[in-house]
C-alpha cells in the first residue's frame, strides 16, 4: 500500500488506508500555538479555582463580622443579615477592660521587632556565606538548608524548657529570641546577595580602605533593600500567624497574642457558657488588617524580590 504525504503550513499529514478503503490522517506535528492556548486556558482556570478557595474564608468572615449573634446562627452565612460590624468593633474593644487591644500591642512588638532583628541577622549571615571563603562554609549551607526539613512545631518543647531553665518563661523574650534565627531567611538573603554584590564593587571598597562592618552596612544593606523587606515581610507575616509557639512558653493575658487571645475567648463558650463567637469573628477579622496593609505598603519590594529570587 502507498503511503501519501501533504504539508499544510507547518504540519505534515500522512494519510493510509484503512481497512475499509478509507484514508486514516495522522498528525505527525501538533500544531504548538493550539497546545499552547490549551495551556494557557488550564492554567487560568487553575488559577480562578485556587483564588475562590483562598478568598472564601476571607469572605464568609467579613459577612460573619457584620451579624450580630442572633444573626450568626438563623441566617444565611454566606449573606448579610443586618449592620452590626461597628457595635462588634466597639465591644471587641471594650471586652475585658480593651485586652485586645494589648494582644494587637503584644503582636506588633513581637512581629514587628523580632522580624526585624531577625532580618539584621539573616542578612549578615547570607551575605557572610555567599562573599566570604572560611573553613567549613560548605557544612554550615548545608546545615541550614537542612534545618529546613525540622518544623518548629518540633522545637517548642526544646524552646520551653530552655526558657523555662533561664527563667524567660511568659516574658517577651520567650517570644522575640526565636524569632531572631530563621533559617529560611538566611537562605533568601544568601540568594539575593549572590545576584546583587558583585565582588569587584567589594574589592573596590577595600581598596578604598573600608572595613568589613562600614561595607555591610554602608554599601551591602543599601544594595539590598528588596531583598531585605521580603524577608522581612515573610518573616512578620510569619511571627504574626504564630499559635503553637505562644501558646507554649506565655502563659498571662497580659503578654498573649492576638491569635492566642482569640483562641481563649473561642473556649469561654465550653467553659462559661457566654457566647463571644461574633467578638471573636470580628477580631479574627481586625487581626488580619494589619497584614494587608503591611502587603499593600510593602508590594513594590516584595514583587521584585520574589522575582528576584526566582531569576536566580
Amino acid at each position: 500500500m502507498a503511503l501519501t504525504a501533504h504539508r499544510k503550513g507547518d504540519r505534515t499529514e500522512t494519510g493510509a488506508p484503512s481497512p475499509r478503503g478509507r484514508a486514516v490522517r495522522r498528525l505527525n506535528r501538533p500544531d504548538p500555538a493550539a497546545r499552547s492556548r490549551g495551556g494557557r486556558r488550564f492554567m487560568l482556570v487553575g488559577l480562578a479555582l485556587a483564588s475562590v478557595y483562598s478568598l472564601f474564608p476571607v469572605y464568609w468572615l467579613m459577612i460573619a463580622a457584620t451579624k450580630d449573634r442572633v444573626g450568626l446562627y438563623q441566617s444565611n452565612g454566606l449573606w448579610f443579615s443586618g449592620w452590626h460590624l461597628w457595635d462588634n468593633v466597639q465591644q471587641v474593644f471594650t471586652y475585658e477592660d480593651g485586652i485586645f487591644l494589648r494582644w494587637t500591642a503584644n503582636s506588633f512588638l513581637y512581629a514587628g521587632v523580632g522580624s526585624l532583628g531577625g532580618t539584621l541577622i539573616a542578612l549578615a549571615t547570607g551575605y557572610g556565606l555567599a562573599r566570604f571563603d572560611f573553613p567549613g562554609r560548605g557544612v554550615v549551607f548545608a546545615c541550614v538548608v537542612g534545618s529546613f526539613l525540622i518544623p518548629i512545631a518540633l522545637l517548642t518543647l526544646p524552646l520551653y524548657l530552655l526558657f523555662s531553665a533561664i527563667g524567660l518563661v511568659d516574658t517577651p523574650w520567650a517570644m522575640l529570641i526565636p524569632c531572631l534565627i530563621n533559617p529560611f531567611s538566611v537562605y533568601l538573603a544568601k540568594v539575593y546577595t549572590e545576584a546583587t554584590i558583585p565582588f569587584e564593587l567589594l574589592e573596590a571598597a577595600r581598596i578604598d580602605g573600608a572595613g568589613e562592618v562600614r561595607i555591610f552596612f554602608s554599601i551591602v544593606l543599601r544594595m539590598m533593600t528588596t531583598g531585605g523587606a521580603t524577608v522581612f515581610l515573610l518573616a512578620f507575616v510569619n511571627t504574626w500567624n504564630a499559635f503553637f509557639l505562644p501558646l507554649t512558653v506565655l502563659r498571662g493575658e497580659e503578654n498573649w497574642t492576638l491569635n492566642l487571645g482569640l483562641y481563649n475567648w473561642s473556649g469561654k463558650r465550653l467553659e462559661s457558657g457566654v457566647d463571644v463567637t461574633s467578638l471573636v469573628l470580628t477580631g479574627a477579622l481586625l487581626s488580619i488588617v494589619p497584614m494587608a496593609i503591611m502587603m499593600v505598603a510593602m508590594r513594590r519590594y516584595w514583587r521584585s524580590g520574589v522575582t528576584l529570587g526566582a531569576l536566580k
